[in-house]
């Protein structure tokens, strides 16, 4: 069983165990990142491993885009700690119950973003290159 304590992060804090910060406002809100957001919820783990899988559960939460239902506000939407807390923890619960299972999930995830950090690299090294070619062949 995993174990967690859901927070508002506070500037300037020091967490002592194993943490990540989730992003509560904006379009993006719920987006999981190790560094923390000038408006983020602290979620602090007992292990690093529970980290790790409640990382990456967070992470696909926010990327099928869950936490838009529970969005609120006029002009920047935002979530409050009380609506993340009540739905994410039954995720977190529900999605380990299949142990195996998550962990190819995890697995697979981690592929597919180390592959997208390579093509973005590759994206960046092709408009250098073309920077280049095209300086030289302006400055003839």
């Amino acid at each position: 069983m995993l174990t967690f304590i859901i927070k508002t992060h506070r500037k300037g804090t020091i967490y002592a165990k194993p943490h990540f910060f989730i992003l509560n406002k904006g379009m993006n809100s719920g987006k999981p990142k190790n560094e923390p957001f000038t408006n983020s919820f602290v979620i602090i783990c007992q292990s690093e491993t529970d980290r790790e899988n409640v990382y990456w559960i967070a992470f696909s939460l926010w990327k099928s885009k869950f936490w838009h239902q529970h969005l609120i506000g006029s002009v920047i939407p935002f979530i409050r700690l009380h609506e993340f807390k009540n739905e994410f923890s039954p995720k977190v619960a529900a999605l380990m119950q299949e142990h195996e299972q998550h962990l190819k999930h995890i697995e697979a995830l981690k592929l597919l973003e180390q592959k997208e950090k390579q093509f973005h690299e590759n994206i960046n090294l092709i408009n250098d290159m073309r920077r280049v070619i095209l300086y030289r062949y302006c400055n003839k």
